[in-house]
C-alpha cells in the first residue's frame, strides 16, 4: 500500500477499515495489513513505555470479520514476544477494564468499528493511560509501512474470559450503591435493546441477577450482519426501535447500546428518547449530586438550556468543547490536572466518561450509575423525570450536513468557516459566541447555529436550534444563499 493508503486506515484515535470484501469495496484490513499494524504497535509501545514486556489482551465485537482479525493480531503479537490473553467476543470498555483489574495486563486490544456498516472492522488500541491519541495512531501507521512481520515463534495465547469478571464488576457496584440488598432491583422493569451487538450481556449477566424484570429486551444475541437494525442509539430507526420495545412491554425504563457498548442512550417509560440534551442533563444531575460545582465538559453541540440547567439548577459548570468523544475526555482531565474539579466528560453522541471510572467512555457504567439512580428513586416514590424536569429544550432542532466535494477538504472547510464568521458579523441580531473550540457558534434571536468541519470526513455539520418554530427554516435558507457562493460545497441536503 502507499502511504496514502495507509493513512487513510486513520479514523480519529482508531484504525478503521473495510474488512469484508463487497461488489464496490476490496479489503483493506488483509492478514498481512493487521499484522503489520500489531507489530508496529509493539515496536511503538515498547519505545514509549521503555520495556520489553508487554502482556496484551485482546477482545473483539461481533462482527463477521471479528474472529478472523483478532486471530491475525494475536498470532502477531505472540509473534513478537508477547504474553497474549485471548478474551473472545467483549464489549470495548471491558478491555481497559482489563488491564486496570489484572495485574499483569499492560496493553489491551478491541478489535470493533463500533456502529459502522457490518463489511467495516477496527483496531482499538489501550494503554494503561488508556485510549490514544490520533497522533499515536498516525506514528503506529509510519511504522507499519516499513516493518517486518517476525516469524512464529511457538508462543500461543492464552484464554481469558475477562467478560465475567467485568459483569461482576457492575452487579457489585448497583449492590453496593442501590442499597437494597442482593436483589436491588426486583420490581423493576428494565428492558435491554442491544441491536445485536455486544451489549446483550447488560440485560443477561447484570441486571437479571439482580431481580429486574428483563422480558421484552430485543436483540441480545449478537449477530455481526445486524439483521434488525444498526446497533447506534443515534440512530433514528434504532431508536424508534428501542421505543417500541419499552412501550410494548410496558416497561419501566430502557436501554440501547452501540455495537461494542461504549456508547448508549435511554428510553422513558411512554417510550420518550432520553438522548443527546437529555441524556447530558440526565448523567450531570446524577454526578453533580455527589461533586457539587463541578465542571461538565460537553462537546459543541449542546443547547443553551442544557448550560442553564446545569449551572443554574444544578449548581454545576459547563465547559462546552470540541466535538469528539476523546476531546472532551482529554479536556476534562485536563481540567483536574489544572485544579478544577471535573468528574464528567460527556458528547451527545452518547459517550460519557466519568473521573470515578478512570474516565472511560464506557456505555454500561453510565447504565449502572442510571440504574442505580432509578432504583433508589423508585423507594421515594419519584422517576427519573423529577430529576430534569427543569431542563428547557429547544422548539427546534436540526442537522445539515454538507458535504465538501473535495479529496483534501480542510483547507477548504476551513475557509468557508472564516467566510461565515465574517458574514454572520454584519448580521443584525447575530452574535459570534467567543466561548467556542470548533468551527464558528452564531447565537441569534431564541437559538444558535454552529457551522464546523467533521472529525473525520469531508463534511461541514451545520446545527441550527431555537426556542420558536420555524425559525429553523428560515435560517437555513439565508444560509444556503449564503453557501451557494462555494462551488466546492453539496448542498442538496438543504432540499430536505
Amino acid at each position: 500500500m502507499t502511504e496514502k493508503e495507509w493513512m487513510h486506515l486513520k479514523s480519529g484515535t482508531d484504525v478503521r477499515g473495510t474488512a469484508v470484501k463487497t461488489d464496490e469495496k476490496e479489503i483493506q484490513l488483509t492478514d498481512e495489513t493487521v499484522k503489520k499494524i500489531c507489530t508496529a504497535f509493539c515496536t511503538w509501545y515498547r519505545e514509549k513505555y521503555n520495556t520489553d514486556d508487554i502482556v496484551i489482551a485482546v477482545g473483539h465485537d461481533c462482527r463477521i470479520s471479528s474472529p478472523r482479525i483478532s486471530r491475525v493480531a494475536m498470532e502477531a503479537f505472540c509473534a513478537c514476544d508477547c504474553k497474549v490473553y485471548d478474551c473472545a467476543l467483549a464489549s470495548t470498555p471491558s478491555m481497559f477494564m482489563c488491564i486496570v483489574e489484572k495485574e499483569d495486563v499492560n496493553a489491551s486490544l478491541e478489535i470493533t468499528a463500533s456502529h459502522h456498516p457490518f463489511d467495516r472492522n477496527g483496531l482499538k488500541f489501550f494503554t494503561p493511560n488508556g485510549g490514544l491519541e490520533g497522533a499515536d495512531i498516525t506514528e503506529i501507521l509510519k511504522i507499519a509501512m516499513n516493518v517486518t512481520v517476525p516469524e512464529a515463534n511457538g508462543r500461543k495465547p492464552v484464554e481469558l474470559r475477562f467478560m465475567d469478571e467485568y459483569c461482576d464488576i457492575l452487579r457489585k457496584k448497583i449492590i453496593e450503591e442501590a442499597e437494597n440488598g442482593e436483589k436491588p432491583l426486583s420490581g423493576l422493569h428494565i428492558v435491554v435493546d442491544a441491536g445485536n451487538g455486544v451489549g446483550g450481556f447488560y440485560a443477561n449477566e447484570v441486571l437479571a441477577p439482580l431481580g429486574a424484570d428483563i422480558s421484552g429486551s430485543q436483540f441480545l444475541d449478537p449477530d455481526g450482519k445486524f439483521p434488525n437494525h444498526i446497533p447506534n442509539p443515534e440512530n433514528k430507526t434504532a431508536i424508534d426501535s428501542a421505543s417500541k420495545m419499552v412501550t410494548e412491554s410496558s416497561a419501566e425504563f430502557g436501554l440501547i447500546f452501540d455495537t461494542d457498548v461504549d456508547r448508549m442512550g435511554c428510553i422513558g417509560p411512554a417510550g420518550e428518547e432520553i438522548n443527546r440534551n437529555s441524556l447530558v442533563a440526565l448523567a450531570s444531575a446524577i454526578v453533580i449530586e455527589n461533586n457539587p460545582g463541578t465542571t461538565v465538559v460537553t462537546d459543541s453541540l449542546t443547547s443553551d438550556g442544557l448550560r442553564d440547567f446545569i449551572e443554574n439548577t444544578l449548581g454545576g459548570k459547563q465547559l462546552r468543547y470540541k466535538r469528539g468523544y476523546k476531546n472532551v475526555i482529554d479536556k476534562s482531565i485536563e481540567l483536574n490536572n489544572n485544579g478544577i474539579d471535573s468528574a464528567l466528560a460527556i458528547e451527545t453522541s452518547g459517550h460519557a466518561a466519568l473521573k470515578e471510572n478512570y474516565f472511560l467512555d464506557d456505555g454500561a457504567y453510565l447504565a449502572t450509575k442510571i440504574v442505580i439512580k432509578l432504583a433508589k428513586l423508585k423507594k421515594q416514590g419519584k422517576t427519573l423525570s423529577d430529576l430534569t424536569s427543569q431542563l428547557k429544550m429547544p422548539a427546534e432542532s436540526v442537522e445539515i450536513r454538507i458535504p465538501i466535494m473535495l479529496e483534501e477538504f480542510k483547507e477548504y472547510g476551513e475557509k468557508v468557516i472564516a467566510d461565515l464568521t465574517e458574514y454572520a458579523s454584519t448580521q443584525p441580531g447575530w452574535k459570534i459566541e467567543k466561548e467556542n473550540y470548533e468551527g464558528t457558534r452564531i447565537n441569534i434571536p431564541g437559538g444558535w447555529f454552529l457551522l464546523r468541519l467533521s472529525v473525520h470526513d469531508p463534511i461541514l455539520p451545520l446545527n441550527i436550534e431555537n426556542d420558536e418554530p420555524g425559525v429553523c427554516e428560515k435560517i437555513a435558507e439565508k444560509l444556503h444563499s449564503f453557501f451557494s457562493r462555494f462551488d466546492k460545497l453539496d448542498l442538496s441536503n438543504f432540499n430536505k
